[in-house]
């Protein structure tokens, strides 16, 4: 019997003036919306995966200061289990010019509202489950994570 890895990945929960950054993306074959969001990679910490793929998606430089949540989802179509470390920060700015993901369509600023009224384009269910997180006020000090997956 070969051992279980789930597929470990970040996402990053971007609020300004009441509306939140998302990306539009081209995934299994169709158009999605997603926080920025992606894999992590060998030998890299969580946080510093998360910035990255803010900054791989957005062009948006993104500090994350506190862990909202840790979900875990499978895929069926793919059976495929992921592992979602969801942070939340504040943006730094951003590298105008900067090009995106080629699997990037476009950035959106949405309101909860907005967000919802596109569930149908929701990548996966832990799009609307990691922003309502959020808007309850979950979040965890950084610290909780080891150094080791910091």
């Amino acid at each position: 019997m070969s051992a279980w890895k789930p597929s470990v990945t970040v996402a990053a929960i971007i609020e300004r003036d009441g509306r939140f950054l998302f990306v539009e993306e081209h995934a299994d074959g169709r158009r999605v919306l997603n926080q920025p969001a992606g894999h992590l990679d060998p030998g890299e910490s969580l946080v510093a995966a998360c910035a990255r793929e803010v900054m791989e998606e957005t062009a948006h430089r993104f500090t994350p200061e506190a862990l909202v949540g840790v979900y875990r989802w499978h895929h069926a179509a793919r059976d495929v289990t992921f592992l979602r470390f969801a942070f939340r920060g504040r943006l730094e700015g951003v590298e105008t010019g900067r090009a995106l993901d080629p699997e990037i369509i476009a950035l959106h600023w949405l309101t909860p509202g907005e967000l919802a009224e596109r569930a149908a384009l929701h990548r996966s269910p832990l799009v609307q489950r990691c922003l309502e997180d959020f808007l309850a006020g979950r979040h965890f000090p950084l610290e909780v994570l080891s150094k080791d997956f910091s």
